[in-house]
């Protein structure tokens, strides 16, 4: 049997998903400027991959472009976690009650909590719960909901990087974390994301107190 050969990312990839990755584990921090020969001498490639990149994630929210500053990394304040995190209160919470109610394997989400839990460093933690979270969402079996939350997937991370850096919070995220997987194997969608919810909330509520995020919905539903 003939084997397929593993893809081998291009340029701009790789320089896409390095620049991602140092900014999502706080190498490269808000407001720091993002020089296109700088960043291509580091990777040993040409600007025009960096420059392809940089355009890509100006598009996902991580970098902003200025006629007069350049690139930056995006600077995170209270009213860009309020509006990120209103959507993904909106979205995420229901995601999760219809993957739950559907019957959809969890076994994703109790992988990258593991990974969580073996974590050595923030960098690696950060990401296993990245996964965590999109392991919840992603099979509520309508895919275009998952698209939507993926798209503010990367601004979330960010904004998660700026808030653990102010106020750690790991071990109390963890256990939220393995009360809202348990409660999801148990098959109770409505306590589930209602868990969810209060998780994600509380979080942004934490770190930015003026965000003005409601740590509950009104009518007691997530």
């Amino acid at each position: 049997m003939t084997s397929v050969p593993t893809p081998i990312p291009s340029r701009t990839q790789y320089v896409l998903e390095e620049i991602k990755r140092r900014i999502l584990t706080g190498r490269l921090t808000p407001g720091q400027a993002l020089v296109e020969t700088d960043l291509a001498a580091q990777f040993g490639v040409s600007k025009t991959p960096v420059r392809e990149a940089l355009r890509t994630l100006a598009g996902t929210g991580l970098v902003v472009m200025s006629q007069y500053k350049g690139v930056t990394v995006r600077m995170v304040d209270a009213d860009m976690a309020r509006e990120v995190y209103d959507v993904r209160l909106l979205l995420e919470p229901e995601a999760l009650r219809r993957a739950v109610r559907r019957g959809a394997s969890l076994d994703a989400a109790r992988d990258a909590l593991a990974r969580a839990d073996r974590a050595t460093d923030t960098a690696e933690r950060s990401l296993a719960n990245r996964e965590f979270h999109r392991a919840l969402y992603l099979p509520c079996g309508n895919p275009l909901l998952g698209r939507m939350l993926d798209e503010v997937r990367d601004q979330a991370a960010l904004v998660s990087a700026v808030a653990w850096a102010a106020v750690p919070s790991w071990e109390r995220e963890a256990g939220e974390h393995q009360e809202i997987l348990r409660l999801a194997l148990t098959g109770d969608a409505e306590a589930a994301a209602r868990a969810l919810h209060a998780h994600i909330a509380s979080f942004v509520e934490r770190a930015f107190p003026s965000a003005g995020i409601p740590a509950q919905e009104e009518d007691g539903q997530a």
